[in-house]
């Protein structure tokens, strides 16, 4: 028996040539007496080189092993037994079922069949005659299949039996044989993570090559056609940055565009020498960009595009919302919302209208301003359609698009013209796109007028029944305002009721028998008479026939202009009316003649015009020059008016009247809900640039007789006298009151002498506030209003463009940069959250220090308290 240590197969010193075979070291292999089997543990495989003596050696070890392979495969013998040669010495074991090769020659046996295991003291050598018995049956392996060779045994393809003692093996084996190899090699653990990483690692690859050639192709299509810019004409977006890389806006552009459509550059043409680009889409819309550098600080980028089909009108949508700031602008909507983006207008004509009615309200300006430093300004030429947030969309659109009543199509398509410029922040923006001529013109006498209704009140006489507006009415208003003591007498402002027909322009002789009288005495008492004007000639008016004669009035769309029919409305109280045509040239110098006469007849200080909106127009409408936008008529009759006589005040426009004109604010119910919108509605009016405002009267305004009560519940915006017969509630009539104290105008239809005395002392107390704090800085800063175009009230991002929180305060102003007012407005209220932006502020209520960038929660403020703060030095200490 050979040592533990010694190889299993000696060298012999016969010559003989050298072969190679693979032997194990007795310590890791067992065998079933002279077969070669493999156990469970792991082979440690050797190779040596043997040294064969002869052929006769061959033949006497190949007959010793076939009449083993005799014995122990009786069961199942090969043919051809006695020819079977000795293994040749290039034999290498085949695998089988049970056998799985590790490494060079090692072999890992299955447990597929195995019931026990083998161990060290199984193992024999190879050889040997003898063979250990076995106690019980062990974890056998079927040897390879031989089969006959001449030279030979050679193991055949085919698998043996597993052992001789169990048929069980060999149905066993015999089935393993039948099954698919992927069945018969059970896969491990580690295999299935591998082919799970691998297919992994192959989804990332596709998923990572295809995102890179995506955004790759992205980047490619987009250009850097200007500065700050990204337009990718494929998908039709535009990305604007600020000067650090930073992205400010995001613009969808053609959204009708059809998304298959390709696009082209266009043909080159006339305008191609101002550095624009031109795309096309062939027979659906054309595009042309450019750029423009302005004062050094401001990048502006026109945009114009031109509808090439009938079935296209051009839609640009620009995101808001935090990541790209907060819009303001555009004008009056319905709950008028600030930032606007708080608010839903669904997408319609951007013209003037009455709220509750209509999207817009009297008062429009084609501008809206974004808090990252975006500005966007249409041209008054196309025909705008807006939406805001419209279908849940977080978008503020734009729109070029005729249609048979706001925008008629006098044959050609529609186009879609505007620019947007942006700055470093949005003060510097508003700034620097303010209008800076409205000093423009100015003379000393228009000076004194603004003076005037900054300092002064004005006293409006608006009786829903226009048989209770008299000579007596405006003599006994005078004489209450007197009485009060502590009022400068300021101006008399009677609506249109003064005539006795709208458009007979002279008073009314049964109610104004002494008239020339009344208003000498209101002089000498140091009063202002201001008359309301309309463009509306009624029906009943003694001036109706000749207008119609003189074929001054608005016509019917469609008549023969020999025929030419004039188009009634109605508005207020008229039930019927014509419209005068401010575009003909003998309908100004006929109005003007009428102005003129009043004015110097009556001895009249200034007269307020009310416009009407671009709604009360006729139906079918017809200038005798054409008006691309129906709101155009407004800027005509002013400057009409204006060329006459002293013109203080209008009630709609869409583009700002000459100083020292102040725009009305919309009339209002007398309820909670108008005072909250007074504020927002002022911060933008001013932003979309209109500095000078004149709010309604202290309470809410007069409703008109023929108003129903759901109409009055809807909307008072289509009334500019609006009251009821009863006061307005108390406590709303006393944080009305304490709010006007600091707007640039307050105006009233109430005295606070109709109520108690506590109401009068708090009005008087008010009133030396005005006199003492805020009359000052109105003076103060219309200055800067006519040289630089900002407004007089200001939102507190004008004081501090960086601070977000500033941008969304929508319910306190600032009078200049010098003076924040936080009035409460909810009934039964008497605390109230307070911001200060940057700076030192001192309380105004009871004289103590704040410091700003803030909030004040729950700051309290009595029924007969109105919280505000004045800008104080930052080193200021007591």
């Amino acid at each position: 028996m050979a040592s533990a240590t010694e190889p299993l197969i000696k060298r012999d010193t016969a010559p003989t040539s050298q072969v190679q075979i693979v032997i194990s070291s007795p310590e890791n292999r067992s065998c079933e007496t002279d077969t070669v089997n493999c156990t469970n543990n792991e082979i440690l495989q050797t190779t040596t080189t043997v040294d064969v003596q002869s052929q006769s050696a061959q033949n006497s070890a190949a007959n010793g092993f076939a009449n083993h392979w005799d014995r122990r495969n009786s069961i199942s013998l090969p043919a051809g037994l006695d020819t079977i040669m000795s293994e040749p010495p290039e034999y290498e074991p085949q695998l089988t079922p049970e056998h799985v090769r590790h490494g060079t020659g090692g072999y890992d046996t299955s447990d597929t069949f195995s019931e026990v295991g083998t161990s060290d003291d199984d193992s024999c050598h190879i050889g040997s005659s003898s063979r250990s018995t076995r106690n019980a049956r062990r974890k056998s392996v079927a040897p390879s299949s031989f089969r006959l060779k001449d030279n030979g045994l050679e193991y055949s393809p085919q698998n043996s039996v597993t052992s001789i003692n169990s048929i069980a093996s060999l149905l066993k084996e015999k089935i393993m044989m039948t099954l698919p190899s992927n069945l018969r090699k059970r896969k491990t653990p580690a295999e299935y993570h591998l082919r799970f990483f691998v297919g992994f690692l192959f989804l990332l690859i596709v998923f990572t090559v295809s995102f890179s050639h995506v955004y790759y192709y992205q980047q490619v299509l987009q250009r850097e056609y200007f500065p700050y810019t990204r337009f990718n004409k494929e998908e039709k977006f535009l990305k604007l940055y600020s000067s650090e890389g930073v992205e400010i806006a995001f613009g969808h552009l053609g959204i009708e565009v059809p998304e298959t459509d390709r696009v082209y550059e266009c043909r080159p043409s006339k305008d191609d020498h101002d550095g624009s680009v031109c795309f096309e889409w062939m027979e659906h819309a054309r595009i042309r960009l450019n750029y423009e550098n302005r004062f050094g600080i401001l990048h502006c980028y026109n945009i114009r595009w031109y509808s090439l089909s009938k079935d296209v009108h051009p839609t640009d949508c620009y995101e808001d919302g935090s990541q790209y700031g907060h819009w303001y602008g555009g004008g009056r909507t319905l709950g008028m919302a600030w930032p606007v983006e708080l608010g839903s207008v669904e997408m319609s004509p951007f013209i003037t209208g009455h709220i509750g009615h209509h999207r817009w309200g009297g008062v429009l300006k084609r501008y809206f301003i974004n808090s990252r430093g975006v500005a966007i300004s249409v041209d008054p030429q196309s025909p705008l359609y807006v939406s805001i947030n419209a279908k849940n969309e977080t978008k503020l659109c734009l729109k070029g698009q005729y249609d048979e009543y706001t925008y008629t199509n006098s044959g050609g398509r529609p186009t879609l013209n505007y620019t947007i410029c942006t700055s470093g922040n949005m003060k510097t923006l508003h700034l620097a796109l303010s209008d800076k001529s409205l000093w423009d013109g100015l003379k000393k006498s228009d000076a004194e007028i603004i003076t005037s209704l900054l300092t002064e009140p004005v006293w409006q006489i608006a009786p829903k029944d226009k048989e209770l507006l008299t000579d007596s009415s405006i003599v006994n208003l005078t004489e209450d305002v007197i009485s009060l003591g502590y009022f400068r007498q300021g101006h008399v402002l009677l609506n249109e009721f003064w005539q006795s027909e709208i458009g007979d322009f002279t008073f009314d002789e049964e109610r104004f028998a002494t008239v020339k009288d009344t208003i000498d005495i209101i002089h000498r008492r140091g009063f202002r008479i201001i008359l309301t004007v309309q463009p509306f000639i009624s029906t009943q008016s003694v001036n109706f026939a000749e207008a119609v004669r003189e074929d001054l009035l608005i016509t019917e769309r469609g008549a023969e202009e020999s025929r030419r029919i004039p188009a009634l409305t109605r508005y207020k109280s008229l039930i019927s009316a014509g419209m005068l045509d401010v575009t003909n040239n003998a309908t100004r110098f006929w109005l003007q003649n009428r102005l003129r006469n009043l004015y110097h007849s009556y001895n009249i200080n200034a007269f307020s015009l009310d416009l009407g909106s671009a709604y009360d127009l006729p139906r079918y409408y017809q200038f005798k020059k054409n008006l691309t936008n129906p709101d155009h008529f407004k800027a005509l009759f002013v400057e009409s008016a204006l060329a006459a006589v002293p013109v203080l005040g209008v009630s709609s426009a869409i583009s700002r009247p000459p100083a020292p004109i102040f725009l009305s604010l919309p009339s209002l119910q007398s309820t909670w809900e108008s005072l909250q919108v007074i504020i927002p509605t002022v911060l933008t009016y001013g932003i979309v640039g209109y500095p000078f405002l004149m709010p309604g009267p202290v309470g809410g305004d007069y409703v008109t007789e023929n108003m129903s009560q759901k109409a009055e519940n809807e909307s008072a915006d289509i009334f500019s006298d609006a009251s009821t017969d009863e006061l307005p509630d108390r406590e709303l009539y006393i944080r009305w009151l304490e709010l006007a104290t600091f707007l640039p105008v307050r105006r009233y239809s109430y005295l606070p002498s109709q109520y108690d005395k506590e109401v009068v002392d708090l009005a008087k107390n008010l009133t030396t506030l005005r006199q003492q704090k805020v009359n000052s800085l109105l003076q103060k800063y219309v200055r800067e209003a006519l040289e630089t175009g900002i407004p007089l009230i200001r939102p507190l991002w004008m004081l501090d463009p960086t601070d977000t929180t500033c941008h969304t305060v929508n319910n306190e102003f600032s009078v200049g940069d010098e003076l924040i007012v936080a009035p409460i407005l909810s009934s039964k209220s008497t605390s109230r959250d307070v911001y200060l932006p940057a700076g030192l502020w001192q309380d105004g209520i009871d004289g103590s220090l704040r410091k700003g960038s803030r909030w004040l929660h729950h700051y309290r403020a009595s029924l007969y308290q109105v919280p505000y703060f004045m800008r104080m030095p930052d080193n200021t200490r007591f």
